[in-house]
């Protein structure tokens, strides 16, 4: 294994945070007076910014080390991922982006309201803080966990502790002061950052392996890892899943859950959110390939020692944690400055799904749930509602934090699967989220009260389907059909009484007509 950090890798590590402080200064310029400043950017943000940043916010340090270690293991299957987004991206462009628009929403569970009542908005409002509370807490200790093994070669707590402090006090210089906007922003430069980090891995590894270009490429075909297409029931991607769960699962990531979706909202009109949110799809895809070709390179360069002349004999732990073959090869490989390099790339990409979740979670808090509590009891000026959004920043930051720490506690010290649940808690809540919009948008069933009925019955038939507690395996897209199909039929069980009551007065009206 290398030894730690050398001057030039210090160097860049260095620069990099002296670029956050610099941008983040800069970002943060201008008095914001209202909460559709802070959370929407006024709705002047542009398109292109806004398609990175959505990009941005779709990656993680997980992304960033987990793409590779798919098409390590496995093959080119996970690109049938993007297909199944587009669709989605499509929906949620077509159908539900002019709603958002059209109510002039700041947050996108405010479609419920106008729906099924104030309490479904809450309710929704609610589920999304918890799951992202979980998934995003996880996800910053995956970051984390990661940087503390390049900077610190170590897991030990403080360095972890450390790391996470790193990582959010990072995306607080972003958040805290400019909101969205400086999220938007910066997130082109985190986006900028974590690409050309795997650039400079994948040329450095392309010229490591003794071998050319047509070599290379008849080697991963015979051994199907060039594999894109699979049709059978047993895949995790196989085209089924990607046409039922997993697209189930793009629609809500893209436009039903606030940290996504935000981003769509600040764009001048509903047909800006729509190009923004088709053009991010496109540009995530060479983004999917760069990092599933490091992967590929990886496999060459330890299961073909005679390429690389490396050691194929690779255990994959690090202190007891599993790591992924990328975090290896950074770990024993990486040569100085293309090492402080890739750990500026994975901090960028822990930040750009950090910064964001900040801005998300604090516009449901305020906008959904403070704002209308302490409007009904006395009224509030603008500036108060932004400050009230800062505090929630900070506020959400710590909990993250704590999440962060307590993930590291759980899988260190517990035999249960902790992780692997906050990392998919947000999916389960998902569940519920579309049997809900589904109901609201394409039915007239549905009322406040099976609105949490439903929210918790996709959340707990997903719950239960997983194999620590069910011990039956299940592939996760039909996990998320399963869970759909629970809710949505849990709130075809309930009468709209809107509808019911439109009904009736147009009833009366007709027998007032015939009287008369």
């Amino acid at each position: 294994m290398h030894s730690a950090f050398s001057t030039l890798d210090w160097v860049i590590f260095a620069a990099y945070f002296l670029m956050l402080a610099l941008t983040s200064v800069l970002l943060s310029q201008g008095k914001i007076k209202t909460t559709k400043e802070y959370f929407l950017g006024s709705n002047t943000m542009p398109m292109f910014a806004v398609a990175v940043s959505v990009l941005a916010t779709s990656q993680s340090a997980a992304t960033f080390l987990g793409a590779p270690e798919y098409s390590y293991g496995q093959d080119l299957t996970f690109l049938g991922f993007y297909v199944s987004a587009f669709l989605a991206v499509l929906f949620v462009a077509k159908v539900l982006i002019p709603r958002f628009y059209a109510i002039r929403a700041a947050t996108v569970y405010e479609l419920l309201e106008i729906r099924y009542g104030e309490s479904a908005k809450k309710q929704a409002g609610v589920m999304f803080l918890i799951g992202r509370l979980f998934a995003s807490g996880a996800r910053l200790y995956i970051g984390a966990i990661a940087v503390s093994m390049i900077l610190f070669l170590d897991i030990a707590p403080l360095h972890v502790a450390v790391s996470i402090a790193l990582l959010m006090l990072g995306a607080l210089a972003y958040t805290y002061i400019g909101g969205v906007r400086s999220i938007i922003f910066s997130d082109m430069i985190q986006a900028a950052t974590y690409i050309g980090a795997g650039l400079a891995v994948l040329f450095y590894l392309y010229a490591a392996i003794d071998a050319d270009f047509s070599t290379i490429v008849s080697a991963l075909h015979t051994e199907r890892k060039l594999h894109m297409l699979d049709t059978s029931l047993n895949g995790g991607f196989n085209i089924w899943a990607l046409l039922s769960g997993w697209l189930l699962l793009n629609i809500a990531a893209y436009g039903l859950d606030q940290d996504m979706t935000q981003r769509a909202l600040t764009c001048k009109d509903a047909k800006e959110g729509q190009r923004s949110l088709l053009l991010s799809i496109f540009l995530t895809v060479p983004v999917a390939i760069l990092f599933l070709l490091i992967g590929l390179l990886l496999y060459l360069f330890y299961m073909h020692p005679e390429f690389s002349g490396a050691d194929s004999a690779v255990v994959q732990t690090f202190e007891g944690e599993k790591i992924t073959i990328f975090m290896y090869y950074i770990l024993h490989e990486m040569p100085e400055g293309i090492r402080g390099l890739v750990t500026v790339g994975a901090i960028a990409a822990a930040l750009s799904s950090s910064n964001s979740v900040l801005g998300a979670m604090s516009s449901v808090a305020v906008e959904d749930l403070y704002r209308p509590w302490k409007t009904a009891r006395k009224k509030t000026d603008e500036l108060h509602f932004v400050k009230a959004g800062r505090m929630s920043v900070l506020l959400f930051a710590v909990l993250l934090s704590l999440m962060a720490m307590a993930s590291y506690y759980w899988q260190r010290y517990t035999q249960l699967p902790l992780l692997s649940f906050a990392l998919g808690v947000m999916s389960f809540a998902y569940t519920g989220l579309l049997g809900v919009y589904g109901a609201a948008i394409f039915t007239k069933r549905g009322n406040a009260v099976t609105v949490p009925m439903a929210l918790m019955g996709g959340f707990s038939s997903v719950l239960l389907l997983q194999p620590y507690i069910s011990g039956i395996t299940i592939g996760f897209a039909w996990q998320m059909l399963l869970g759909t199909f629970v809710a949505f039929g849990i709130m075809m069980a309930g009468k709209d009484k809107k509808c019911q009551t439109s009904q009736k007065n147009s009833l009366a009206n007709a027998k007032k007509d015939k009287r008369g």
